[in-house]
């Protein structure tokens, strides 16, 4: 192979992982740089935590560092540099899952022996990016990088006595200590003197998370949790907030999340989130999207919407709690033809902005959810206006074999139950065998009719028929949002 491992890893993850950045770029860049080399040696040393990082939602240097977390510290203190230790903290969790995705389509398997075979065959070019300072951490670690060294170092060098090296180190510890000692008292007297000018850096910081923290989940025919997503710059609170959804709604999975520094680390009214919840437990497909001070509910049946607004909102004093679909329903009629232009179009542009490079099976469902299949009454024939929409996944999902999707077919209440429950499952196959055609694995996908089982709109009206006659996309064997796919272990707990 001819390829520089570690320039590679800067070319693919620092793009995705820098992308939309403004604050302490430059440093960012640097401690991504630096991480790479170490990241790769533990690897190496630990195949076994190549499996956990892989089996983790949002794998996080606390997972790297779990045998001694202090250690992790003294590592950020070092690699942050002037930035402060959160935001590059922020930055390497961001990328140790794409790290891990690059690595997996460079060594062809996702198995852990296939990557450290990978990093030993590129060894040179990893060993001589490493820090100098990062020998003593992998050390600290229990990594002896000394076998990699060796085969850049002189011969001479090995003959030195294991007694020579305490000597030196021995001279060398005192002389570190004063050094560390210094640097620390030099730091403490330019915090106290600069404090006036640390101020409004630290804003700048905070004003950095310009979007709003979010929550969005769903519930199905039961009231039970079917999709939930998180994003909030918090990731101690995300872990909070995650045992509480799978406590409230006895789910074990929990929700998709992300924690980045682009998001706010707080929710306006955070501490109502569990009661909210526990109250839209229970209601039949129902949505709830919490963002900034909006806080909107929707259900299939209007009136329950209306009825669950009604007992969030004491409870959310600082927002307004909104029932989008049953306000319009109640004022408007819908335009079928606007609306299917809308949410084709959407769904166009949502696809566009995937990048190759980095395909999530959230990203590629959430996508193709916002356009509207509307199939001729009692037809399973797919409408050209889609067509281009699903030709743009198919290309998507060929790139990424690990994106696999449930299509779920769905009618009104018009007709016979059984009739639709056939007709619905032959509109999903079609979907289905359609994005087979354009070169999907059949692997990727799976079709499941429910008929009229799972109306989100009112089947006394037009307009709610023709919301429910539809086709949606789910994440395959998990309804969380999770991006990986889940083990068998987790798919027999659903």
């Amino acid at each position: 192979m001819n390829i520089n491992l570690i320039d590679l890893l800067k070319q693919k993850v620092s793009a995705v992982v820098l992308e939309g950045e403004t604050e302490h770029l430059s440093e960012k860049s640097q401690a991504l740089s630096s991480f790479y080399p170490i990241l790769l040696s533990i690897f190496k040393s630990k195949p076994e935590l190549i499996s956990n990082l892989q089996n983790q939602l949002n794998p996080r240097l606390s997972d790297i560092f779990s045998a001694n977390p202090a250690l992790k510290n003294q590592f950020l203190e070092q690699i942050s540099g002037t930035v402060p230790t959160a935001v590059i903290e922020s930055t390497l969790n961001r990328s140790i899952a794409p790290t891990l995705g690059v690595l997996e389509e460079e060594a062809g398997s996702s198995e852990p022996n296939a990557i450290v075979h990978l990093i030993e065959t590129h060894w040179n070019d990893v060993s001589n990016a490493l820090p100098h300072w990062a020998l003593a951490l992998l050390s600290a670690l229990g990594i002896s990088t000394a076998s990699g060294h060796s085969l850049h170092q002189a011969p001479e060098t090995e003959p030195y006595p294991v007694v020579e090296e305490k000597k030196k180190t021995g001279f060398l510890l005192p002389l570190i200590a004063l050094i560390i000692l210094a640097a620390l008292l030099a730091l403490i007297f330019r915090a106290c003197s600069d404090k006036k000018e640390t101020e409004p850096t630290t804003m700048a910081t905070q004003t950095a998370a310009s979007e709003p923290a979010k929550l969005q989940l769903s519930t199905g025919a039961i009231g039970d949790l079917t999709t939930c997503q998180l994003y909030s710059g918090n990731a101690s609170y995300v872990d909070i907030l995650q045992q509480n959804i799978k406590q409230i709604f006895n789910h074990n999975l929990g929700c998709g999340a992300e924690t980045t520094a682009n998001y706010h680390t707080e929710f306006i009214d955070q501490d109502a989130i569990p009661s909210v919840l526990k109250l839209v437990k229970g209601v039949p497909n129902a949505s709830l999207t919490w963002i900034g001070n909006q806080l909107s509910v929707q259900a299939a049946n209007p009136t329950d919407a209306q009825q669950l607004a009604a007992k969030i909102q004491p409870l959310v004093r600082n927002m307004t709690v909104t029932t989008p679909a049953a306000d319009m329903a109640a004022s408007m009629p819908m335009d079928n033809n606007t609306a299917i232009t809308s949410g084709n179009n959407n769904a166009e542009k949502a696809l566009a902005e995937i990048n190759p490079d980095n395909i999530r099976a959230l990203d590629v469902a959430t996508a193709l959810n916002l356009q509207i299949i509307n199939f001729d009454t009692a037809s399973a024939q797919i409408p050209d206006a889609n067509k281009a929409i699903l030709d743009q996944a198919a290309g998507l999902m060929k790139r990424a074999p690990q994106v696999k999707l449930t299509v779920k077919g769905h009618t009104d209440a018009v007709g016979n139950a059984n009739s639709n429950k056939t007709l619905s499952q032959k509109r999903a196959q079609a979907v289905v065998d359609y994005l087979v055609q354009q070169g999907v694995d059949p692997a990727q996908l799976q079709p499941v009719g429910y008929g009229q089982e799972q109306p989100v709109a009112d089947n006394a009206t037009p307009e709610g028929q023709f919301k429910n006659r539809r086709i949606e996309f789910e994440v395959l064997n998990t309804e969380t949002g999770v991006v990986r796919e889940v083990n068998d272990e987790g798919i027999k707990q659903q």
